[in-house]
């Protein structure tokens, strides 16, 4: 099997695999974005690898590999930022949540409270 049929196949089940944890529901569709994406362009840089060496070359990259790579390693990177963002902006939802159940169990204590208080 050559290597433009392996990486056609491997961008394909990607694909698919992305398509089907969204329909799961294991995925949504806000973070399933983003990989389907890059799985369709795996599969047109595999179809169409001219495309990727001129990139490589233009940009300045003596091996395909390296600009693979380097893509790669941005990639990774902006993932990392954007889920810790995401993380953050769970973090603060956590905080809000649990500061307004407090406030409602004090409120249920201060009604149990007011309620025993007119029985006895």
């Amino acid at each position: 099997m050559s290597l433009k049929i392996l990486s056609v196949l491997v961008g394909l089940f990607s694909f698919f695999l992305v398509i089907e944890l969204v329909r799961r529901e294991k995925l949504t569709f806000k973070y399933a974005f983003g990989w389907l994406f890059i799985a369709l362009l795996a599969v047109f840089f595999s179809i169409f690898d001219r495309t990727l060496e001129g990139m490589a070359h233009w940009l300045g990259f003596e091996l395909v590999s390296n600009f693979i790579f380097f893509v790669l390693l941005c990639f990774f990177v902006f993932l990392s930022i954007l889920l810790t963002t995401f993380l953050c902006e769970q973090d603060s939802r956590n905080d809000a949540m649990a500061q307004k159940i407090g406030i409602l169990e004090m409120e249920l204590k201060e009604f149990k409270e007011r309620i025993e208080g007119k029985d006895g």
